[in-house]
């Protein structure tokens, strides 16, 4: 089903956007129109140059304090993609690029997509565990994690017995 909306939207955008290019163009005429495309590309620019700078200085501060910036993180990936939205000529991907500038949008997507980020920290590293705000379970410590598929990981039947410190260790020396 989701494979089927994906050709759906790279037809229907661009459509979408010839049609708000007509009817802009008649309700203001053309050079009114460009005009305004051209603006948005300009303000976009400094929207993203002006917000970059007070997102990256944030990101320092929460760093210095020891703090997770993962909704800073998130706040300045939007920003991005906000800017690039209000780059690119068309007036839906302007609302959609204007919207994403406001912290309330922002806070809101991040109420969505919060809940399915983990980021997990190790003792002794710079990685962080975040699940929305759920405490970890009763006597669980956050370790090094490995995302392995089925494929990715198999056992080797000459690997090292498992209180060996490594079950990825290979034979050690001396060893068939």
């Amino acid at each position: 089903m989701r494979f089927f909306l994906v050709p759906l939207i790279l037809i229907g955008w661009p459509l979408a956007e010839i049609a708000g290019f007509v009817l802009v163009g008649r309700a203001l005429g053309l050079w009114a129109t460009l005009g305004l495309v051209i603006g948005t590309a300009v303000l976009g620019a400094v929207l993203l140059r002006s917000q970059g700078m007070h997102i990256l200085r944030q990101i320092s501060t929460e760093g210095r304090e020891g703090r997770m910036p993962a909704r800073t993180l998130i706040d300045a990936a939007m920003i991005v993609v906000a800017g690039i939205l209000l780059l690119l000529p068309g007036f839906i991907t302007d609302i959609i690029g204007l919207a994403l500038f406001i912290p309330f949008v922002r806070g809101l997507l991040w109420s969505l997509i919060g809940r399915r980020i983990v980021v997990v920290r190790s003792p002794g590293s710079t990685s962080y565990r975040y699940d929305g705000g759920r405490p970890a379970p009763e006597g669980r410590t956050p370790g090094p994690v490995v995302d392995l598929d089925e494929q990715d990981f198999h056992r080797n039947p000459n690997s090292p017995p498992p209180n060996s410190s490594s079950p990825w260790a290979g034979p050690r020396s001396g060893e068939p």
